[in-house]
């Protein structure tokens, strides 16, 4: 139900429910009711979800919903969504009623042209409500005033009157009271303000990164306006935010009818220039939003290279450390996005680490191969006729909706000897019946062999293979899976016997 304080208010809504039932001899037993809750979607909307799951679940001790009209049951962009919540209540066998609607809602032609109308005139009130509403904030964004949202660290939110005179500073989750006053940013205490400027210096002057200034001011033990450690998205905001210089920017990001949040291009925003009193020379935030410019830009794949050159020509050697260490540089991640991995990056430039990276690869190829695993567990356990679940967190395959399977893969390492070693780390937690431990071929490539552990042999979590072992090991060594399909395969009970 709407807030609005005549034709929807709550109080009218109910009395005219009330009215009608009097009138037609019905007894309200239940009272549905979203006080002050946007029908632009369902989210929120508590009374209406439950209204649904007590006619879906055929909780409800009534026969009739009375509405007031079509519109309440929201002003959705979409008018099937309305209609679908009414389909759900009359295919549960209770009548919808519109109490203040010309028409009877029995089913006809007539009444089912009306009501996609009416709910395709609610949705569209909204479009055109929130574009006048868009307009007023705008409008008043040019006056200089402030429309919602905290004013963050350094500064404070002062309530004025429609003289312009100040009643007071507002605090956090304090809202005016009256629609012709407005809210402006004045400079908070001035330690936050100090704060705020020795920021600017630390990023403009000795060259820290955000992450670094995050470090260094919890390491002080300085916390937000929120009484929260600082992290780099904090710091990054105070350094881009232009009300720190006084200007009054809107509609950087916009969310219209609750449908999809997006981010705004800056020519899309409404800018206010000087109207607060800032807090921050304007040169230095000029200087801070050129290096973050500089650094964020694209560059292209040789403008990487030859920086990543320059790199490896001043230290002797690098590392995705080394790399993310420099704040003239792009992050080592930009390095793997753009070339696949930072080894690549390296070859590029004729680099060759002293450490041997070929595990990063052999790791690589080891996630690939699980699900191939659990792919060929599918398909031979299908063949056998029976029928497999897997639980996409854990990875746990469950045959027949009884024999639980877990995969494990091991690397091969090669000794100074030239003998070939395996160590298995199983997932005790997951408590599988089986475990499918792969292991894998000289180089890492293909599968090797396959053991097929029961739980009772694998209490202590982890096992070391050699080529040759033991028959409590060798046991249950197999070429391939086919011994595990053969355990899925239905047997009459005269040929167990």
């Amino acid at each position: 139900m709407s807030t609005d304080h005549q034709r929807y208010s709550t109080e009218n809504q109910a009395d005219a429910l009330a009215s009608y039932a009097a009138l037609h001899g019905m007894e309200i037993v239940a009272t549905y009711a979203d006080e002050g809750k946007s029908g632009l979607n369902i989210g929120g909307r508590e009374s209406l979800k439950q209204l649904i799951d007590d006619i879906d679940s055929r909780r409800a001790d009534f026969e009739a919903l009375l509405v007031y009209d079509v519109s309440r049951w929201g002003r959705f962009q979409d008018a099937d969504e309305s209609a679908f919540y009414e389909y759900q209540c009359r295919r549960a066998g209770v009548r919808v009623i519109y109490c203040a609607e010309q028409f009877e809602n029995d089913g006809t032609p007539v009444a089912t042209i009306v009501k996609s109308v009416k709910r395709a005139m609610a949705g569209e009130y909204s479009r055109e409500l929130s574009s006048k509403v868009f307009a007023g904030q705008c409008r008043l964004i040019e006056l200089g005033y402030r429309q919602g949202g905290p004013a963050g660290i350094g500064l404070r939110r002062v309530l004025v009157d429609e003289r312009g005179e100040s009643k007071g500073v507002l605090r956090r989750g304090e809202q005016k009271s009256l629609q012709t006053d407005r809210v402006i940013l004045v400079p908070g205490p001035p330690d936050e303000a100090d704060l705020v400027r020795r920021i600017y210096r630390l990023f403009i002057i000795t060259g820290m990164t955000e992450a670094a200034i995050s470090l260094l001011l919890n390491s002080e033990g300085v916390v937000t306006d929120l009484d929260r450690p600082w992290t780099r998205a904090a710091v990054h905001q105070v350094l881009t935010n232009e009300k720190y210089i006084g200007n009054n920017v809107f509609n950087r990001v916009s969310f219209k009818l609750k449908q999809k949040r997006v981010a705004n291009p800056p020519e899309k925003w409404v800018r206010a220039e000087g109207v607060f009193e800032p807090i921050v020379p304007h040169d230095d935030f000029l200087r801070a939003r050129q290096i973050i410019l500089a650094r964020s830009r694209r560059f292209s794949d040789q403008e990487l290279l030859d920086q990543l050159q320059r790199l490896l020509e001043r230290h002797g050697a690098i590392s995705g450390l080394i790399i993310d260490e420099r704040a003239d540089m792009p992050s080592s991640s930009a390095y793997r996005s753009r070339f696949g991995s930072l080894l690549r990056a390296y070859q590029l430039i004729g680099y060759r680490p002293s450490r041997d990276y070929r595990y990063l690869q052999i790791n690589k190829r080891l996630r690939e191969l699980h699900p191939e695993v659990l792919a060929e567990i599918h398909a031979g356990i299908a063949g056998t006729g029976g029928v497999t679940s897997c639980d996409e967190n854990t990875g746990l395959v469950t045959i027949n909706g009884e024999l639980t399977v877990s995969v494990a893969i091991a690397r091969c390492h090669e000794t100074s000897g030239g003998a070939y070693r395996w160590r298995f780390a199983f997932d005790n937690l997951l408590l599988p019946d089986i475990t499918v431990a792969v292991r894998m071929g000289g180089g890492n490539v293909r599968p090797l062999d396959y053991f097929l552990f029961p739980s009772l042999d694998l209490e202590g979590g982890r096992i070391r293979v050699a080529e040759q072992n033991s028959l409590s090991i060798d046991a249950y060594r197999f070429d391939d899976l086919s011994e595990l399909f053969e355990l899925a395969v239905r047997i009459p009970f005269a040929r167990a016997a």
